[in-house]
This record gives C-alpha cells, sequence and structure tokens, in this order.
C-alpha cells in the first residue's frame, strides 16, 4: 500500500476559515456555545462534510455526527471529535483541532479512495457555557 499523509495546507486553511468566525483583535477567538457565532461555525463544518460526502446527524441537544460510509455499515462507527466554540477567551485550536484533524482524515480517505471497514464519523459536541454538559 502506498504510503498517505494528509494535506496539511487544507487542515491549516480549514483551522484559520474556522478561527475567522469569532476572532479576536489579539488573535484569539470568542465563539460560545450556542451563540450566533456557534451556529455561523457548526454551519460551515457541516457544509465541509457535506462536500466530504458525509451524511450528517445531529442529535436533541446539538451533537452533530458526520459519517462517512464504511464497507460494512453495520459496525459501530470509529469517532473522533471535539469541540468547535470556545471559552471567553479562547484560542484558535482548543477542540477545533480535535474536529478538524477528523474531517482531514475523511477528506485524505477520499483523495485515496480508501474505503474503511467500518463507517468513521466526526463528532462536534455540544457545550453549554463554555463547559461540557454531561447531565
Amino acid at each position: 500500500m502506498a504510503e498517505i499523509s494528509i494535506d496539511p495546507q487544507r487542515l491549516w486553511k480549514s483551522l484559520m476559515d474556522l478561527a475567522r468566525i469569532g476572532a479576536t483583535e489579539k488573535g484569539g477567538v470568542r465563539r460560545l456555545a450556542l451563540s450566533r457565532l456557534d451556529g455561523e461555525a457548526r454551519d460551515l463544518f457541516i457544509r465541509w462534510c457535506k462536500e466530504a460526502g458525509c451524511s450528517v446527524a445531529i442529535d436533541g441537544i446539538g451533537n452533530i455526527f458526520a459519517r462517512r460510509p464504511g464497507k460494512d455499515n453495520g459496525l459501530p462507527p470509529i469517532i473522533t471529535g471535539s469541540h468547535i466554540d470556545t471559552q471567553p477567551s479562547g484560542g484558535k485550536f482548543d477542540g477545533n483541532y480535535g474536529v478538524m484533524a477528523g474531517l482531514e482524515v475523511i477528506r485524505t480517505l477520499n483523495d485515496h479512495k480508501i474505503r474503511t471497514e467500518a463507517p468513521i464519523e466526526v463528532a462536534v459536541w455540544t457545550t453549554r457555557k463554555g463547559r461540557a454538559s454531561l447531565r
């Protein structure tokens, strides 16, 4: 099998495009959970996932699951992800990198026409006031 690797420029561009939503003067990001800016970021992520051939599901509390089918869709998916909202004085990469890295893996698999046995999902977890809602 040929060696494959992600496209670091594409990953960086995606991170920077996401970081523009809620960008602050000091180079950080302020995109609080469930705010209008968080909604814009979620919409952008969903668009990218659909462009990558993923189906997108959103559960009752707003968690997003972007699924790339596998050879056997009856298998449990391999899931990666994080959150794309920020703390009030957040950085560009907290949470965002975990989500975008997962999407970049899907894009890379697509580039190389690799089908995985199980589906792959990238999750965007909904948080509340900057903290995970685990209730």
